[in-house]
């Protein structure tokens, strides 16, 4: 049984979108307590600001892949972006890394942690 890696970036984003649909959920919630104005207002707001927390979220990753490292996989030969030392592709979730002394090793993700 293969373990199955993905991309940091990816998971970020869908990290993102998670709080997108937490933030409606809990806004749509307030929608039963139209009786009580504060319980409604709680969760509106509180919705809103997962919603705005994962704007934050998207730009803080945005702004972290334009730095991040291209190549190009070589098991699906498409463009991929690399996040630290050890890192999957964002196509195939092949294990990559840039680091000679890595190659060859098992993938493991404590590699990108400092030591």
């Amino acid at each position: 049984m293969a373990l199955n890696y993905a991309s940091k970036i990816n998971k970020i984003r869908t990290f993102a979108l998670a709080l997108v649909f937490i933030g409606i959920l809990v806004m749509y919630i307030g929608i039963f307590f139209r009786s009580s104005p504060v319980i409604m207002s709680i969760t509106m707001i509180l919705g809103f600001l997962f919603v705005i927390s994962s704007s934050v979220v998207y730009f803080w990753i945005g702004m972290l892949s334009t730095k991040t490292v291209q190549v190009v996989c070589p098991s699906c030969e498409k463009s991929t972006k690399i996040l630290g030392r050890v890192d999957a592709c964002m196509h195939c979730d092949e294990p990559l890394t840039l680091d000679p002394e890595l190659e060859g090793l098992e993938f493991d993700e404590s590699y990108n942690k400092k030591q």
